[in-house]
């Protein structure tokens, strides 16, 4: 059972009236041409690969966007081997699906979602011969350990994954990381190593484990592209980039809001309760009517807990000491580590059509933080990220001038 389906049951079952666009993939997010507060959606409704989806637009005056965040995973050598997986896709198959990546699987990243991904495999029979956590004990202790009873909310959920770990044997390091995979034509094992506070690998603990499947995780990275194509504010730096709201959840763009992991990684609870006052201020309310005075306590405290995360969990700097000239950077177009670097002088969309990297299929969703730090350590320009585009899901020529006919 999926935590918190109950609760989307009730805020399904409460739209009432409202239509419903299932299945809706939206290429387009425009401002309005009168310069009016809000945005136009053009979207297409069907299956990605169905011959006739019908194309729907909707001009509206506020608009809530909340788009969320796909997984990070940061490079490692060897990391193209079938049976290397984010720990999201592994988490997905496991409890949607009832499959696991491998017979011996190995998690290995950062943050607290580690821990219900190797529940997940252990419940669907693979061994998990263990959970790498990349943050050292002081990174947790100063993330965690203030002012405990704020977690007070966290702690069953915390409790349930440590006896999964204990029930099924799973080992959990601290400071430790893959830093290779290892394997021909697919993962025949991985060297793990403990980490320096920078997560910079330290020689001589480096070992081997025998596994066949790898899952890794470093976090989760927000999906900026609609809030990008509105002309919405974004901030942030080398650890993560996020749209800037009010206190209404109000970007810089009127009519237009956010609410989720596109203001900040803070969880589902952050996001129902970031996601309630965006409504009520899109739909006028004002932000000291009594309905909201609930969520907007939950948010205060989920902020806290996002400064938490990030401080004991938050992407240090060491890690592309991992990483190796001929290591794969861009699956996609296979780009190494060395071809980046040589390039990392010039702007990234120089960078991008020089060497290909972050123009295949995934558009950069997977690479684009790591090529912005390989650029960085090198001393070049990160110039605004890699979330500008002109489209934001696929489509067919056809449909468009369908459309446009």
């Amino acid at each position: 059972m999926q935590h918190g389906f109950a609760r989307f049951e009730r805020l399904r079952d409460a739209l009432g009236r409202a239509r419903v666009h299932s299945g809706a993939a939206v290429w387009s997010a425009e401002r309005r041409a009168d310069g009016a507060p809000g945005a136009v959606l053009r979207a297409f409704v069907g299956g990605a690969d169905a011959p006739d989806r019908r194309a729907v637009d909707i001009e509206a005056d506020a608009l809530v966007v909340a788009t969320g965040a796909h997984d990070l995973a940061l490079p490692v050598p060897g990391w193209t081997l079938p049976g290397v997986i984010t720990a999201g896709a592994a988490q997905a198959l496991a409890k949607r699906d009832g499959v696991s990546v491998g017979r011996r699987t190995l998690v290995a990243g950062a943050g607290p979602f580690l821990l219900p991904v190797a529940q997940s495999l252990a419940l669907v029979g693979s061994t998990v011969v263990g959970v790498h956590e990349a943050s050292r004990t002081g990174s947790l202790a100063r993330g965690w350990l203030p002012r405990p009873w704020q977690l007070a909310g966290k702690a069953g959920e915390l409790a349930e994954y440590i006896g999964a770990l204990a029930r099924h044997r799973i080992p959990y390091r601290m400071g430790s990381g893959v830093v290779r995979v290892l394997g021909d034509e697919r993962v025949e094992g991985a060297v793990v190593a403990s980490l320096d506070a920078e997560w910079r690998p330290i020689a001589g603990t480096e070992r081997e484990i025998d596994c066949d499947a790898v899952a890794l995780g470093h976090g989760f990275t927000p999906r900026l592209e609609a809030a990008i194509m509105l002309g919405c504010a974004v901030a942030g730096g080398r650890r993560g980039r996020f749209v800037v709201v009010d206190d209404r959840q109000l970007t810089t763009r009127a009519g237009v809001y956010a609410a989720g992991e596109l203001t900040g990684i803070g969880g589902a609870d952050a996001a129902l309760a970031e996601g309630s006052i965006a409504g009520f201020s899109a739909a006028g309310v004002p932000l000291h009517d009594p309905r909201l005075r609930e969520p907007v306590a939950t948010r205060a405290r989920m902020r806290g807990f996002a400064r938490r995360l990030e401080t004991a969990h938050g992407i240090r700097p060491g890690w592309t000491a991992w990483l190796d000239d001929d290591t794969i950077v861009c699956r996609c177009e296979a780009v190494t580590k060395r071809a980046i670097a040589e390039r990392a002088d010039v702007p990234l969309r120089a960078l991008r059509l020089a060497t290909r990297a972050g123009l295949g299929p995934c558009q950069a969703r997977t690479c684009g933080r790591a090529i912005e730090a390989i650029v960085a350590d090198a001393g070049g320009p990160v110039d605004g990220g890699f979330e500008r585009r002109p489209l934001l899901a696929p489509v067919r020529l056809g449909e468009i001038a369908a459309r446009e006919g």
